[in-house]
């Protein structure tokens, strides 16, 4: 599928019971090229409107979004890219891709600029997080803001569940990665990361967990995922890096946080605060996926917090300068 023959994203007036018309953004799919990737996105919102890029954690894609995007897409001008290895970007053989941290960020930046995405805010979760900040040391300038739902960037916010994973960077052995292998990148490994700190397992939408272990099962990936396992190490060594870039920049940030995750625990919101005392910290009664869960509440923070520090749709102002 390419932009050419994709859907356009439009209005659609739904009637109430009072007869007044509601308007509701459609969310339309494309593909294009970037970084010799054919990158998979959604997009919903006006073409001028200020831009916020949505990067998905592990093992999820853009359609994690689902929810989130028509509930943004009035004012801004939303874009959810699948990363490479995940989702329906497709990464062509001859790519002889490099699955590392470094190369999703650089994959992500020559999107934006397919996209000829400037300036644009940044909501980050999971895997998102080191892909995102990577892009917002190499541009400061042109991030507006930064929502961190779940998306670590210190040592205390690395939770218990990270033991077998840490114990691969210690000893990458065959034995090691085949532990990840049967443990991690199951169906029930993939279900219990949705569910597991949240009241109600049941209330979580199964089409997730279930589209997600489809694709994981696809030929190579698992080998895909054991290798950017291996190489999350990367990213907790630039920590400290991420911290600098903090204090330089002073981004806007909200960090919304499940706090029952298991993986990144409520510490590592709460650290944003040492480098950005300005930083919004919010908890939510749920787990690792927050998303499934509080989309509604994660909405109106952002949506608040956006327009609070200058982030909000101008009328009449030119798609590049935003």
């Amino acid at each position: 599928m390419s932009d050419a023959t994709s859907r356009t994203a439009t209005k659609r007036a739904a009637p109430s019971l009072d007869a007044a018309r509601i308007s509701v953004s459609l969310t339309s799919v494309h593909k294009v090229e970037a970084d010799g990737v054919q990158v998979f996105y959604r997009t919903a919102g006006e073409a001028n409107a200020p831009a916020i890029l949505l990067l998905h954690g592990f093992p999820s894609s853009s359609f994690m979004f689902r929810e989130l995007i028509p509930r943004l897409a009035d004012d801004y001008r939303v874009i959810a890219p699948d990363l490479p290895g995940f989702g329906f970007t497709e990464v062509p053989p001859a790519r002889q891709y490099s699955y590392t941290f470094d190369r999703l960020a650089l994959t992500m930046e020559a999107f934006t600029r397919a996209l000829k995405i400037n300036r644009y805010a940044i909501y980050v979760f999971d895997y998102g997080a080191p892909t995102g900040f990577r892009l917002a040391m190499a541009h400061p300038d042109r991030v507006t803001a930064i929502v961190s739902q779940n998306g670590n960037a210190y040592e205390e916010g690395l939770g218990e569940a990270w033991g077998p994973i840490r114990k691969y960077w210690a000893a990458p052995t065959a034995e090691n990665r085949d532990i990840l292998r049967q443990s991690i990148l199951t169906a029930g490994g993939t279900r219990w990361q949705y569910t597991h700190g949240v009241a109600n397992p049941e209330s979580v939408p199964p089409e997730a967990y279930t589209l997600d272990t489809a694709l994981l099962e696809r030929a190579g990936n698992k080998e895909i995922q054991l290798d950017l396992f291996l190489n999350y190490a990367s990213n907790v060594e630039l920590y400290p890096t991420f911290q600098e870039y903090f204090r330089k920049s002073k981004p806007p940030l909200l960090a919304i946080w499940g706090k029952n995750d298991p993986f990144f625990v409520p510490a590592g919101a709460e650290a944003f605060r040492k480098d950005i005392p300005s930083a919004k910290v919010q908890f939510l009664d749920t787990g690792h996926f927050a998303i499934e869960t509080h989309v509604a509440e994660i909405a109106s923070a952002m949506k608040d917090f956006l327009e609070t520090n200058g982030v909000r749709r101008h009328s009449g102002e030119s798609p590049g300068t935003r």
